[in-house]
């Protein structure tokens, strides 16, 4: 195998294998970019992945898109990223393994600082607390924080499409209703029009509709032809391939996944229909604000970071207005924007 030929592999500065047979350790830890001065930041990620080249694969390009994300966020940290392959049978072994894991990324030496993604919670994270120093997001809501930047994403996109950044009467379509997207569905839910979901672990759409009755639900495949205002992808990385670019029905998509898009010809496509697309990284970047201010003040200030997580919305209508003006796709000029950044500056 040569790393360099994979397509995620950009010049990343290390990719490291990690292992423990005791717990059944199995991941890598990507670093895109980085410096000697200061660490670089991604959460860690514990899926089930279907071989050590999806998982080596997935955190190459996650850590990628972290780059990219503390860039447009203006945090002066490298990107990386760690995924962890879920045993098919843990037998108790959770624990064990994360410790594990914790004590691996202690071998980095600080150069790489993580916290929960996909997989992972608050209980997980005390384990690997534990056993690390270089653990982030016990003392803030990582939450909240991504989803309060989602919201205001929203409404810049809403502003740019329609020329109001009101809420109400909107429509809106919510794929995953987990963590970000349950948020999301909370903070939409008064003033909307009407709320469709979808997502494939059906109690946690039976747990959203209870709470909130008047959201309906549509099987997964569906939630792209919805006619509505907004599409909000916020459930698996790549959902929008090339196909589903075609079938959204939305005029606006922003949403909390990472990595939306399949490829940069999925987000072309939404470009040539018209659809305003609200740069992922961009968007999503709430929960990173919030740890890496966590890390530089030792403490969590809600007013502090909600005027950090303010800078996105700055930051969608810059770039929406050098698209309208350059009549190029979003994502293409929001990449040139955080390139410029990292490639010269970290």
């Amino acid at each position: 195998m040569v790393i360099e030929k994979l397509p995620e592999f950009d010049h990343h500065q290390s990719a490291t294998f990690i292992h423990d047979s005791k717990s059944g350790l199995r991941g890598f830890i990507a670093v895109h970019r980085g410096s000697t001065e200061r660490p670089s930041f991604g959460a860690t990620r514990f899926w089930k992945y279907p071989s050590e080249m999806a998982a080596l694969r997935d955190a190459l390009g996650l850590a990628r898109t972290m780059s990219y994300k503390l860039a447009m966020a203006g945090l002066p940290y490298g990107g990386a990223k760690a995924v962890l392959m879920m045993p098919a049978h843990l037998n108790g072994r959770r624990s064990m393994l994360l410790k594990a894991y914790a004590e691996r990324v202690n071998y980095l030496s600080g150069r790489f600082v993580t916290g929960t993604d996909v997989g992972l919670n608050q209980d997980d994270l005390a384990v690997m607390r534990r056993a690390s120093k270089y653990m982030v997001g016990m003392k803030g809501n990582v939450t909240q924080s991504t989803a309060f930047g989602i919201l205001h994403g929203i409404k810049a996109s809403l502003k740019e499409v329609f020329g109001s950044d009101d809420i109400a009467g909107r429509t809106f379509a919510i794929q995953g209703v987990g963590k970000i997207g349950g948020a999301l569905v909370r903070l939409l839910y008064k003033e909307s029009k009407r709320i469709v979901i979808a997502d494939t672990n059906r109690s946690q759409v039976s747990a959203i509709i209870r709470v909130f009755p008047r959201v309906q639900a549509v099987r997964a495949a569906d939630i792209y032809r919805e006619k509505v205002d907004v599409f909000s992808p916020c459930a698996v990385s790549r959902s929008i391939t090339r196909k589903k670019a075609g079938e959204v029905a939305a005029r606006i998509v922003v949403g909390g996944a990472n990595s939306q898009l399949e490829d940069r010809k999925a987000g072309d496509i939404l470009h040539r229909r018209g659809i305003l697309y609200a740069p992922d990284y961009v968007v999503n970047a709430g929960g990173l604000i919030s740890v890496v201010d966590e890390y530089e003040h030792h403490d969590f200030d809600a007013k502090r970071v909600l005027r950090r997580v303010l800078r996105i919305r700055k930051n969608l209508e810059n770039i929406f207005a050098a698209a309208r003006r350059t009549r190029r796709p979003t994502h293409m000029v929001a990449d040139e924007f955080a390139e410029k950044y990292f490639n010269g500056n970290t």
